[in-house]
């Protein structure tokens, strides 16, 4: 943790960080000046800011836009400085709703021409000051981070929208501050087994070989896996992903996600006869649907652990409509209207966390004393040892970062578990949306990734807390895994 040192340049900037933010003054030599002294009374760990109004450069800028500079340079031709953590900061500040951009800041000492602006923009310049690199070369290695404020353009002058930049800088403090308190060295540990299982690669795969084999446009029903970098990625390969099979057009070819479906979308898909239909069903998944048709047919009541609504939820029960019952929480077991004596097979879904599943059968075993269930676990192999490599980690940590996104099951039985094991753990989509506030007491940060959680994005994570001081990063393993799956047969 760092402590905070904010400067700016004119009296009026300063009030609108606070009271004792130093003015620096105008003229280049006396900024320059000003620095130097500054930085001989602040002490050495100390993270400076550098903070104040700027004109708009790139024509898309609004006056009380915030621009958190990535680089600085000058129009004199100066090397450039790169200030990797502007990025780290602009994510903090958009998370709070301000209006942010992070890019080029350009520092010159007198008003350019419009010929200079103009190739300033052509270069990828969006702001220009009149201090930013000079006190950036004045203050050596120290962390940096340069917040600058539109409050003007080239026809109105730079302080036309001082009231509105006011508020921007003030509201700004924080995450300053915050940027500050981050700063430290520490130690990440990453979960082994983490991010991709079989089923996910083979379901990634069978897409991307369906647009090589038979060409893009190929439709994908639902979302192939529950990951947005995953689905973002196959569009711009050329899937285009659909809620339901009306929506893909004649003679296409559609893939159904890893997920399952119901017995009825895949007859709604036979009965259209012009679709070249490829099944990305998880084998795991398969194995649950088989199960749900050979207990229904020897006339057990099935009981299905799982949450509503969840797709792979919804196409296992779609196996046998009104002969399954979801449970979702113990509760649920009590709630179940069938006999003692009834008999009663019990399914899972796959994603579950396992020692919150264990507690459910036991209650169901508690109540029906006959009951049975599959001949292997159905909570899969993936999920199983990523909630393992978890526990190994957890109580080293004191936080837990769990790679995934919102609507992935698997992501947030991790972050339960964590939290089930005392550590503060959460989930993020990637890099972007890491909190700095989260970090300001981290020493050990956990890292881990759902199994439809891409490992680059584990790697982005790690880049970034990299920029916020030395990062000794450990693998902590506790199974290899060596599954695959072959692709459907439409394309082997």
């Amino acid at each position: 943790m760092a402590d905070l040192e904010v400067l700016s340049t004119i009296r009026l900037e300063a009030q609108a960080q606070s009271h004792d933010v130093p003015a620096m003054g105008v003229w280049h030599r006396r900024v320059v000046e000003a620095t130097e002294k500054l930085i001989a009374e602040i002490t050495p760990q100390a993270a400076v800011a550098v903070t104040g109004f700027s004109e708009a450069l790139a024509p898309t800028l609004r006056r009380g836009q915030l621009v958190v500079a990535t680089e600085l340079r000058t129009t004199a031709g100066s090397s450039a400085r790169a200030l990797p953590t502007g990025e780290v900061v602009a994510n903090d500040l958009a998370r709070r709703g301000l209006d942010v951009i992070a890019g080029q800041v350009v520092s010159t000492p007198r008003c350019p021409s419009g010929e200079v602006r103009e190739a300033l923009v052509r270069q990828g310049a969006l702001a220009i000051d009149s201090d930013s690199f000079f006190v950036s070369q004045a203050l050596g290695h120290r962390p940096l981070v340069v917040v600058r404020v539109i409050a003007g353009g080239p026809c109105c002058g730079p302080l036309s929208g001082g009231i509105r930049a006011m508020s921007s800088l003030l509201a700004a403090r924080w995450s300053l501050e915050r940027w500050a308190g981050a700063l430290r060295s520490r130690t990440v540990l990453l979960a082994t087994p983490r991010s991709f299982c079989a089923g996910v690669e083979r379901a990634i795969a069978t897409v991307e070989r369906a647009l090589e084999r038979f060409g893009a446009p190929v439709y994908v029903r639902r979302q192939i896996v529950h990951n947005g970098y995953v689905v973002k990625a196959l569009e711009a390969k050329g899937a285009v992903f659909v809620q339901e099979l009306d929506e893909v057009p004649p003679c296409a070819c559609v893939v159904l996600a890893a997920h399952g479906v119901s017995a009825t979308v895949r007859d709604e898909a036979s009965q259209r006869g012009d679709l070249l239909v490829i099944d990305a069903t998880c084998p795991l998944v398969s194995k649950v649907h088989k199960e749900v048709v050979r207990f229904t047919s020897q006339d057990y009541s099935v009981v299905l652990i799982g949450h509503a609504n969840h797709e792979e939820v919804v196409g296992t029960m779609g196996e046998a409509p009104g002969k399954i019952h979801l449970v979702e929480s113990l509760e649920d077991v009590d709630a179940l209207e069938l006999e003692p004596g009834a008999r009663v097979a019990y399914l899972t879904q796959t994603t579950l966390a396992t020692d919150e599943t264990a507690s459910i059968v036991s209650a169901l075993r508690s109540r029906f004393s006959h009951l049975t269930g599959p001949p292997g676990e159905d909570i899969c192999y993936a999920t199983q040892n990523r909630q393992d490599a978890l526990r190994a980690l957890v109580e080293h940590c004191d936080l837990l970062l769990v790679i995934g996104s919102s609507n992935s099951s698997n992501s947030n039985r991790l972050v339960e578990v964590a939290r089930r094991e005392g550590c503060r753990a959460e989930l993020v989509e990637d890099e972007t949306v890491i909190n700095l506030g989260w970090l300001e007491d981290a020493e050990v940060v956990g890292i881990t990734a759902g199994a439809s959680a891409p490992e680059s994005l584990v790697q982005r994570a790690v880049s970034t807390l990299q920029l916020l001081g030395p990062v000794e990063v450990r693998e902590v393993q506790t199974a290899d895994e060596a599954v695959s799956f072959a692709l459907p047969r439409q394309l082997r």
